[in-house]
This record gives C-alpha cells, sequence and structure tokens, in this order.
C-alpha cells in the first residue's frame, strides 16, 4: 500500500502529467496510468523494449501521489478509457474487483502459462488476489514494496559511541533487532551533537491527511500482535483490533513518537521522512523500500554512510512489516485490452522482470528475487528479501477508504493530540470499523 486519499512524497522526479515512449501516435498506442515517482522513471525506460518488440507504441499518466487516489478512482468509477493499463494500490482490488474496473486475469495467465507461483507469495495476495487467499486473479504483482528502516552506519560506527552506548546499556549499538532496543538507540542519539550539529533519533510516520500515520502504528502493531480480526470469524474485532497486546504497541508508538522525533514532526510521511534523513537530522528513518535507491545513491548520506535494517520484533518475537506496492491491471473499461494483455505477458518475462529490478523497480518474480546474486545486487536488497517475507496488509475491502479515514483520525488523535488512551484509541477504532461493516451488510 502506498497511497490512498492524498499523499504529499516530495520525492518524485520530475515527470510530465503525459509521457510518450512513441513520438508518433497511433491506434494501438497504451496509456498506462500510475503515480509521479522514482519508479515511474524507471519503467518509461523500461517500457521501450516493448515498444521496439511489438510495435506498440506506450504513453503514460503520471500522477502526483496528492492527487494519485482521486485522480484513477475517478476514473474508473466514472468507467473512463484513459488508461488502458493501471497501476493501482493494492487497497483498490477489492473495489475494482467487486465493481468490474478490471479485468480478470485467470483464463489469460491459464492460456499463456503465467503462474503466480512463480512470484513472491505475499505479493501476490496483497496485488493480485479477490477475495484474499483465492486464486481469483485481478492483477499481476509490478512494484513490490514494504516498509523497513535506514541508519546512519556512519555514526553507529563511530568508536567514540559505541564505548558510550554499551556502557549505557550493555550491548554493542548495531542495527535493532528488536523495538526496545530501536527505541533506546532512539534515545541515545536523541538531542546529541554530532559534527556540531543537534540530531535526533528516529523519522516515523505520523501524518493525518491520507494514510501515513496508519501506515507507521501498523508496522509496530503488527509486531505486538495486533489482529484485524478474529481468524475464525470475520468482521469479529472486539478482543483483536483492541486486545492488551494492541494497546501496548499503540502505546510504544506514541513513547517513540514523544521520546525522539524531531521537531516539527507531527504531519510526516514519505517525503518529509527522507528529507529528514538527507538532511542528516535522524540517525534512524522509517520509510517505504522504494525510497532506498535513491538514499544511497545520495551524496551526503549514501554510499558507506547508510545502512539498511528489517523493521524489529516485538516483546514476544513476533516480527511483520507493513506491505506496499501495486499489482498491475488491465482496465475493463479500455478498447484496447488485447494489446493491454501482451504488455502484461511481457511484462512477466523474467528477463524483461530482471532489468526492471536493474533500472530501479522491485520485482516480485521469485527468478529475479531467489537468484543466488540478488542479495548481493544492491546493499539493501537483502532487507528488501528478508522485509517481503514477513509482510501483512491493511484491509483491501472495498469499503476501505472509510476503514482507513478512522483509524487515521483514533491513531492520531491519540499519538500526535494526546487525547485519550491508547485503549480509548483502539476500542473507538473497533465501533468505527464495526458501524463500517455493518452499513456494508457485513455484519
Amino acid at each position: 500500500m502506498k497511497s490512498t486519499w492524498k499523499l504529499a512524497l516530495g520525492l518524485a522526479s520530475a515527470i510530465t502529467a503525459s509521457t510518450a515512449v512513441s513520438n508518433v501516435a497511433h491506434a494501438e498506442d497504451l496509456t498506462l496510468c500510475w503515480a509521479a515517482w522514482d519508479p515511474a522513471n524507471a519503467l518509461v525506460e523500461l517500457s521501450k523494449d516493448f515498444t521496439k518488440e511489438t510495435g506498440i507504441g506506450m504513453k503514460f499518466e503520471f500522477v502526483p501521489w496528492t492527487n494519485y487516489a482521486d485522480r484513477f478512482l475517478n476514473e474508473l468509477n466514472s468507467h473512463g478509457k484513459l488508461c488502458d493499463l493501471i497501476i493501482g494500490d493494492s487497497q483498490w482490488i477489492g473495489g475494482a474487483a467487486e465493481n468490474g474496473h478490471y479485468v480478470k486475469l485467470n483464463d489469460f495467465f491459464d492460456k499463456e502459462k503465467i503462474s503466480m507461483d512463480d512470484f513472491v507469495p505475499a505479493t501476490v495476495v496483497g496485488y493480485s488476489e479477490w477475495p484474499k487467499n483465492t486464486p481469483n486473479y485481478w492483477a499481476l504483482p509490478a512494484m513490490g514494496d514494504v516498509v523497513g528502516w535506514t541508519y546512519r552506519k556512519d555514526w553507529f560506527s563511530r568508536p567514540e559511541l559505541q564505548k558510550e552506548f554499551k556502557e549505557k546499556y550493555g550491548w554493542d549499538l548495531a542495527p535493532p533487532t528488536t523495538f526496545d532496543q530501536l527505541k533506546q538507540i532512539a534515545e541515545f542519539f536523541q538531542k546529541r551533537q554530532i559534527d556540531g550539529k543537534t540530531v535526533y533519533g528516529a523519522s516515523i510516520y505520523t501524518e493525518r491527511g491520507s494514510e501515513g500515520i496508519t501506515m507507521g502504528a501498523m508496522d509496530v502493531l503488527y509486531s505486538y500482535g495486533f489482529q484485524y480480526e478474529n481468524p475464525k470469524k470475520p468482521y469479529e474485532m472486539e478482543g483483536f483490533v483492541n486486545s492488551e497486546k494492541s494497546v501496548k504497541g499503540l502505546e510504544f508508538y506514541k513513547a517513540l513518537y514523544d521520546c525522539c522525533t524531531p521537531p516539527g514532526a507531527s504531519n510526516s510521511y514519505m517525503g518529509e521522512g527522507v528529507d529528514a534523513f538527507k538532511s542528516g537530522q535522524v540517525a534512524m528513518h522509517m520509510n517505504f523500500a522504494f525510497t532506498w535507491p535513491g538514499l544511497q545513491k545520495d551524496e551526503n548520506v549514501g554510499g558507506d554512510k547508510i545502512g539498511y535494517f528489517v523493521n524489529p520484533k516485538g516483546p514476544d518475537g513476533d516480527q511483520f512489516a507493513q506491505l506496499g506496492g501495486q499489482g498491475i491491471s488491465v482496465v475493463s473499461y479500455s478498447d484496447k485490452q488485447e494489446s493491454a494483455l501482451k504488455y502484461i505477458k511481457w511484462f512477466a518475462n523474467k528477463d524483461v522482470q530482471a532489468k526492471w529490478w536493474s533500472l530501479g523497480g522491485y520485482s516480485c518474480l521469485n527468478s529475479v528475487v531467489k537468484d543466488p546474486k540478488f542479495p548481493s545486487s544492491q546493499p539493501y536488497a537483502q532487507a528488501f528479501l528478508d522485509s517481503m517475507a514477513i509482510v501483512k496488509d491493511f484491509w483491501a475491502e472495498p469499503s476501505y477508504a472509510p476503514l482507513l479515514q478512522a483509524s487515521q483520525k483514533r491513531f492520531h488523535d491519540y499519538v500526535v493530540a494526546g487525547q485519550g488512551s491508547a485503549k480509548d484509541a483502539l476500542d473507538g477504532l473497533v465501533k468505527d470499523w464495526t458501524q463500517v461493516f455493518q452499513d456494508d451488510g457485513k455484519m
């Protein structure tokens, strides 16, 4: 999941609203719709090979994250013909399937011998399936993503800091494996002077307007034992969403926000986090893995100065991470579905997927990520692999929007605004979500 309502990313390179691979438009040109961000640049470059092989031109409608969901959900809901292909958010899959926006791909996959067993299982469930955990496919996994962490490797390795940290906490200063360790590191660096500059412990998600604080809080709550519902009874949330473990997880997230974030961090998401890390403001930085290639190349904090680690474990040893990323779908209202399916077939090819990774996209194909050379292909490759192995995702229900709005308000009111208790927030969330599902006739 990367966007829903209005995300301010601030990371995307300058991409025009509509970009064409072919110079001359013709009847078979396909338009692919996605967000305007760095991976979109890589897809434009990659798609030149598709045009060379097929003669089918590619046009791209890339919309900034601030307008991505509004723009394309409106397009789908109005049965518009702008998009032949769309890389839609993982949370759209339920609504898009049930409302007939996407072409069901099962018969096509069978015909072309495209097997979902060839893709990372979590991405198939997260990006392709509806209902979840059933063999009903509405997208091909396209852009793998997950919340992980970067850290200032150069700061962690300083002998004087290593010595001071060991004396204070009794363990070596290193990437944390538990959330307790993460908080100790964050406290250690909070308001510390490094190279004459005041630095802070960690940048975490707190943004209120779209999905930010939900992605951040859930990233912690999962490892504390949070469950969306009773595994034996769908939509039964009492005692699961607001369990004692869930309460402790949300209390931890607030404590981390209160103790260890930089000034002005009350509405921070992906772009603000990148800015905090690149400016040398924080020791650790929560963010989606798609940000890692750009940070690795950064002249000030990249290269040997940056390191990556997987979301830590909770108190009982549970370890999960918030899923990001998207699948690519054929829009059912397109008049060029045959050509669009050719693109899907081409994109699923293992050589294309290998090039996709090399250009900066995150392939979901097993033959790419399970290649023995993959972990050493980039400094962040192993952290990406390990993170994708422990993912969970937010509701993908057709009514995910009001579900998300509720969690945004409840989490922000408690964590940032300090209203009520964690138990109050989660009890309220159960009430809100119950109302949504009752309105949907599911309870």
